[in-house]
């Protein structure tokens, strides 16, 4: 089969990545906490798997052609997505089961990765406030008056 690994059902790929996300989202969604979890973690180590083979390739390629470190920089900034997601996606169902305490290291990852301009790093670190694990809201970079 030609481009195998470009069908969401398979492999590694930003694709099956975005297949787990919604498959744990499905799963969440029916109450069955447990195996969406399974999802969401499944497609947070296959996205960090793809980032290191993305960044990997893109090294590689330096300085002998342009065109796939761009290529690969860019599935790394998708990839960087689907973990902010998967990670906001866990926390919620942490803090559902009553877990906080394991949604903070997921939530500050978010941040980290997104940056807080970013939605998901804003949303992150709402949650980390509404947690009570910081006190201080962010106002958008903004100077102070």
């Amino acid at each position: 089969e030609y481009r195998v690994l470009t069908k969401a059902d398979r492999g590694l790929s930003l694709n099956t990545v975005e297949k787990l996300l919604m498959d744990g989202d499905e799963l969440f969604s029916k109450g069955n906490y447990s195996q969406a979890r399974k999802k969401y973690d499944k497609a947070r180590d296959m996205s960090k798997l793809l980032l290191g083979f993305y960044g990997d390739l893109s090294n590689s390629f330096k300085g002998v052609d342009a065109l796939i470190p761009r290529e690969m920089d860019s599935n790394s900034r998708k990839v960087l997505s689907l973990i902010s997601k998967a990670n906001l996606k866990l926390a919620i169902l942490f803090r559902k089961n009553n877990q906080p305490e394991l949604a903070v290291p997921l939530l500050v990852e978010v941040v980290r990765i997104s940056g807080p301009a970013k939605e998901e790093g804003r949303q992150a670190y709402m949650d980390l406030i509404e947690l009570g694990f910081v006190n201080t809201p962010f106002r958008g970079g903004r100077k102070r008056p």
